[in-house]
Parts: C-alpha cells; structure tokens; sequence
C-alpha cells in the first residue's frame, strides 16, 4: 500500500573536490533506491457492522510493502540528481518518478473507533500508484576541511501521488465481504532546511556522505536523512547508502515512512 519509491536524496554524492577555481563545476547521479513502506491512513468505509450488529466507523489501516513485493509489478521508474557548484555555492535538483498498478499489500492492522478490529475483520489490498518527488535547493559550504564538509542548504520538495486502493474486507462470522475502492491523492509543496555533506578518511579513496533535512508546507511534516559509504574514482564515485523519507498528512491522517538502501553512480565535469 502507497509504495513509492520517491525522493531520490541530494547527499547520495556531492563533487569530489571543492571549486576554487571560480568556474561552474557540474555533477550528475543516476540511482536506484529500494525502500520498505510502512504507511497508515484513515478510510471512510461506513455501513461495517461488528457480530453484535454494532457500527464500527470508519476504518484505519495500517500497511507495509517490502521491495519483493512491488518490483515484479513496476511499470516505469526514474531517478536522478544533478548538481551545480561554484566556490561554496551549489544548486541541486532531484526527481524520482515511479509507477506501478495491481500491487498485493500486506494489511498489518486494521482499527475502528474502539480499537483494533483484527479479531473481527480480515482484509486485503491492492494499489495502482504513480508518484513523483522533485526536489530544488541551493548550499552554500560552511566548513571545508580535508577531513570534513559541510553545507546549510534551503529548498522545497514537491511530492505528489495519484493512488488507488482497493480494499477488500471480510468478517470472520460470516455477516459481511465487501469490497472499496478508495482515491488516496496527495499533491504537497514544502520547505525545507538541513544539513549535508561528507567525512572524508584522508589518503584513501573513502567517504562518508550524509544529508538530513527537516520541512513542513502542504504537508503537517517532512523529513529525510541519509548515512554511506562512497569510494572515490578518476570519473566520479559510487556510494551506497541507506535513506528514509517520512510524510505526515493531514488528508486521511496519512504518513509515510520510506527506509531501504540506495545504490548512485556520480559523474562530474
């Protein structure tokens, strides 16, 4: 359920060298990022009744989907990051786009307005979802050492999501099955503010990179942070990484928790 594969991360690679030449230097990143999704949201599935004929209300579900799940059923997914710098200024941009339809959702926990409905109703997901995060910011390098960087960044992150959810519900006594289909669209912009950059092991090709951003706009909040581990070559570097990304909304009382690993091949010019 809401798997999304989205917001590629700013910090997956930053230029190998700081710019002190005074001229534009440029850094491109394909990657590929692979979380766990655990989500909640509140459904408006009225006319459920409990084995004593009660009306349980609207129902919440909670939900997880692991990379096994949605990769076999991935329609089309894009991921990238650029990069501009000059001297201690830098300009960045990030776009993840992911599509996938009739994808199997694990059901974890299934609550109504007395709590957790599990030992009266069974449930089944599936989802049709596209998303896409785009991420714009500017740096500016505070600390420059051989050994550590580190830049105080500012910028929005886009996130939009065009999902479908089709729930199926029984009860176990037998009183009822039903099926709904639920739109849980989401379309937020949000600021955001952090920190990136990397601890370098001097005399050796190795490297640190790590990000953390923090925001709130559209949605109630927003955050994002990375930590890995990155080897230095002549055309750039590949650094493997682990990421979470984490939404709170208030359409649906939905969140969002993105973690998983994260693999980039950077290019510089």
């Amino acid at each position: 359920m809401l798997t999304v594969l989205c917001t590629g991360t700013e910090a997956l690679a930053t230029p190998s060298t700081q710019s002190e030449d005074g001229r534009w230097h440029f850094y491109a990143v394909p990657y590929l990022w692979l979380p766990s999704v655990s989500a909640s949201a509140k459904l408006s599935i009225n006319g459920l009744r409990a084995a004593d004929g009660s009306e349980l209300g609207p129902v919440s579900l909670d939900a997880e989907v692991s990379p096994g799940d949605y990769l076999s059923n991935l329609s089309m997914a894009f991921m990238f990051m650029g990069e501009a710098r000059k001297g201690p200024w830098s300009i960045y941009t990030d776009v993840i786009y992911t599509s996938f339809a009739d994808q199997d959702s694990e059901a974890r926990d299934i609550t109504g307005p007395l709590g957790l409905l599990t030992t009266e109703i069974s449930g089944d997901a599936k989802a049709d979802l596209s998303a896409t995060v785009w991420t714009l910011g500017a740096g500016h390098r505070l600390v420059e050492r051989p050994s550590f960087r580190l830049d105080l960044m500012a910028g929005f992150r886009y996130f939009t999501m065009n999902s479908d959810l089709t729930l199926k519900l029984r009860g176990t006594d037998g009183l009822f099955s039903r099926e709904q289909k639920v739109s849980m669209d989401q379309k937020e912009w949000d600021g955001i503010v952090g920190v990136r950059g990397q601890v370098l092991f001097t005399e050796t090709h190795w490297f640190i990179p790590y990000y953390l951003d923090v925001g709130t706009g559209g949605s109630n909040w927003t955050w994002q942070a990375l930590l890995g581990l990155g080897y230095r070559l002549d055309w750039g570097e590949v650094t493997l990484a682990v990421r979470s990304l984490s939404y709170d909304f208030d359409k649906d009382d939905a969140d969002i928790t993105l973690t998983g690993p994260g693999l980039g091949v950077g290019l510089h010019w």
